[in-house]
């Protein structure tokens, strides 16, 4: 299976990453099926989109929310998993609450929705999943230990689906960025260098993820690090 003719999953496709991810299949004539908790400042006017609102956060809701996902859409056989957010500081100034809340989000959401269509992209013999991982699933670094937790477990996921799904013709690949220019920041206390070889943009990412999307099949892209030329951060004026 190519990349012609995809109906692709793409989750936090309402801003960043996922917003560009979403652009760049739409231009690749995709069909995009983009789940986002709120589309007032990006909803793609295209025939081939079409938007779910819905909050990853909810874990309750999520296995009812995502069955009836695959049922009203049998036809997808890619998701890229992009929904996430970062918060950062030092162990013991997380709240237990805040730490549940980073796991939810990053980690058991994306396993959540990969066991509700894995089975029918098995059965399909064919189809992509895509995690957004960091260079934080590469390297640990100070007040980042929560994050770097959800993005190395992400990673081990990656990994074993990978050997998991072989067998039935489904790619598993994670997409490892550096730091990236766009409103994850915009609460954090840092942000990347502003210089253009400093940051990474997010169609970069996506440029990344159709690498993965088109490369011929019986060609598997495992991992992609991602990086700037330059590694710089700023921290903001209080």
């Amino acid at each position: 299976m190519t990349a012609n003719n995809r109906t692709i999953l793409v989750t936090g496709a309402s801003r960043g990453i996922g917003e560009a991810i979403t652009q760049k299949l739409l231009g690749e004539s995709q069909r995009v099926i983009g789940v986002g908790r709120n589309f007032s400042q990006a909803e793609p006017n295209h025939n081939n989109f079409t938007q779910v609102t819905m909050d990853l956060s909810r874990l309750d809701r999520l296995p009812e929310q995502f069955s009836g996902l695959r049922c009203d859409n049998p036809d997808i056989d890619t998701i890229i998993c992009n929904a996430g957010y970062g918060r950062f500081g030092s162990l013991e100034e997380f709240s237990p609450e805040q730490i549940q809340q980073m796991i939810d989000l990053n980690l058991t959401s994306q396993i959540l929705l990969i066991r509700e269509f894995l089975p029918s992209l098995k059965t399909r013999g064919y189809g992509d999943i895509i995690l957004m991982g960091s260079e934080a699933a590469l390297s640990g670094g100070k007040r980042g230990a929560v994050y770097s937790a959800t993005k190395f477990a992400l990673r081990g996921l990656a990994q074993s689906l990978r050997e998991e799904c072989s067998g039935s013709g489904v790619r598993v690949g994670i997409i490892n960025p550096g730091m990236v220019d766009t409103n994850f920041f915009a609460n954090l206390s840092f942000q990347p260098g502003s210089d253009e070889d400093a940051h990474l943009i997010a169609a970069d990412v996506a440029q990344a993820a159709w690498l993965m999307l088109s490369a011929r099949p019986g060609a598997a892209i495992d991992e992609i690090n991602l990086s700037p030329q330059k590694k710089v951060i700023e921290f903001k004026k209080n």
